[in-house]
């Protein structure tokens, strides 16, 4: 490296510059760049695997990427101090315009949203009922929640955070005869919806029949990106939704939005309050921020102009593979989560020699790595959470592992 003993006598001896060479800053910058090192570059330091991700937004696969303006916005939160609080009350009165909600508040993800969410049916706001939960016997505090049996999966864990009991229905009946004094909330999760009997609008109405608030899990279910204000409007009274997917703000964070006085008592489990079922689902000041600038540069992009890069990387992929004999092609979108275009591989076996567990090894295991989804007989994968470019790189390693394995 040159030393500073050489830089400073190359500097004495050359021409003035406008001046510039009598000051102190040349010599300061020329200084600092003798000093400045490298960028620690911790991923190839502790030997994590990078891959380029065709599967989806998977929170196993970290999610989504942020867009430089979202890290921009995360770190120059960083280097201020705010309080808590007021951070959540303006940006969830911006955030409640971009979604027509009346409020919102940014939790620590979809799942911390609904146990929030609940938290404020529950207590409203009563701060002795905040600090009995999840104690609700002698209370006063009702203590079930209603949901379809086809809605069933692990998510409604976020409900029993609370002390809440499920009650399992299926028809509309089922419904009128599940309700009592005890029931708190009436909850559908909106990827499950072809699972159930009972459809959105219907559900919203038997639930204001009783004057029982309602509330929907959309965590992966944008885009479309009307779906942000959708169920809003068809009269939910609380809508949760992931951060670090389609929106591509922090995989951390989620938002929750609808009435305003559920919000605000909702707030109330939130940190920075102690004693509470949420003081551990704490989101600080950049992520909350982030989250604001990433739903606002969601909700302002061109979306057909997304989904046309999107359709144009799936051809590019399609055209690719389905010149492998033996192997065929379908391009789908699913109508409930990641909706988005999506490309189906199939190969016959007396073709091409290759399980799925093969293929997705293989490429997970070449340079660069990919990751995909596997299905019975073959794979499907989507091409939103590309990078420009890494289309080709899956398409073309996508032929090399397929044409490896023809008979």
């Amino acid at each position: 490296m040159i030393s500073r003993r050489t830089i400073l006598k190359r500097l004495s001896t050359m021409p003035l510059l406008g001046g510039l060479v009598g000051s102190a800053a040349p010599l300061q910058s020329a200084l600092a760049a003798t000093t400045t090192l490298a960028p620690r570059n911790l991923v190839k330091e502790l030997g994590i695997r990078t891959f380029i991700n065709a599967a989806g937004t998977y929170t196993a696969m970290t999610g989504s990427l942020m867009q430089d303006e979202v890290m921009e916005t995360i770190q120059a939160a960083s280097k201020e101090f705010m309080m808590l609080d007021d951070v959540q009350t303006k940006v969830g009165e911006k955030i409640a315009a971009l979604v027509h909600a009346e409020s919102a508040v940014v939790t620590a993800g979809c799942f911390s949203a609904m146990t929030l969410g609940l938290a404020g049916v529950l207590t409203g706001m009563d701060q002795k009922k905040v600090e009995a939960l999840p104690q609700l016997e002698g209370t006063g505090m009702k203590s079930e929640v209603i949901v379809q049996k086809g809605h069933n999966v692990g998510y409604s864990h976020a409900l029993t955070n609370t002390g809440c009991k499920m009650v399992f229905v299926e028809t509309a009946e089922e419904v009128e005869k599940a309700i009592n004094e005890k029931t708190a909330l009436m909850w559908f999760l909106h990827i499950q919806s072809d699972q159930g009997k009972i459809m959105h609008q219907e559900w919203v109405n038997l639930a204001k029949k009783h004057n029982i608030p309602t509330m929907i899990d959309i965590a992966a279910d944008v885009p479309p990106v009307e779906n942000l204000w959708k169920f809003h409007e068809m009269g939910f009274d609380l809508v949760c939704v992931s951060g670090g997917k389609a929106m591509r703000g922090p995989q951390s964070a989620g938002i929750l939005m609808g009435k305003k006085h559920l919000i605000a008592a909702a707030r109330l489990s939130m940190p920075p309050r102690g004693s509470t079922i949420g003081r551990g689902m704490k989101v600080n000041k950049e992520e909350i921020l982030g989250m604001y600038v990433a739903l606002e540069k969601f909700v302002g992009q061109d979306q057909q102009k997304e989904w046309k890069m999107w359709e144009d990387r799936v051809a590019h992929i399609s055209d690719t593979v389905k010149k492998v004999n033996g192997v065929s092609v379908e391009t789908f979108r699913p109508e409930l989560g990641n909706h988005t275009p999506t490309l189906r591989i199939k190969w016959e076996p007396a073709k091409i020699n290759l399980t799925t567990k093969a293929l997705q090894e293989n490429l997970r295991n070449g340079d660069p790595s990919i990751e995909v989804v596997g299905e019975q007989g073959g794979i499907s994968l989507t091409t939103w959470m590309l990078k420009p470019g890494q289309e080709k790189i899956v398409a073309t390693r996508l032929k090399e592992e397929l044409t490896k394995a023809s008979v």
